[in-house]
């Protein structure tokens, strides 16, 4: 199973989305790594620096950057999502 990390906020619907969509391709949710931009500034801009973007959630699956819950979503519709976690 791939690594998941997400970069994330407490109050965030599309993180709580994007958590839901994982779980359903049987990521739980003690498996996804989350960086909390909220309690730690810092993380925030390391987000920016590393993804180009400002929002949450960023998402990496291994060492790819998916990019926010529209991205895995559209992954996931493609039939790309499943063998990107099992990789």
């Amino acid at each position: 199973m791939a690594r998941v990390l997400m970069y994330s906020t407490r109050v965030c619907p599309h993180c709580i989305r994007a958590e839901r969509l994982l779980a359903k391709r049987g990521i739980s949710p003690d498996q996804i790594e989350k960086i909390r931009v909220d309690e730690h500034p810092e993380q925030r801009e390391e987000m920016i620096r590393i993804t180009g973007r400002r929002t949450v959630p960023q998402i990496f699956i291994g060492e790819r950057h998916v990019g926010g819950f529209d991205d895995l979503a559209e992954l996931d519709v493609a039939g790309e999502l499943d063998p990107l976690l099992r990789a």
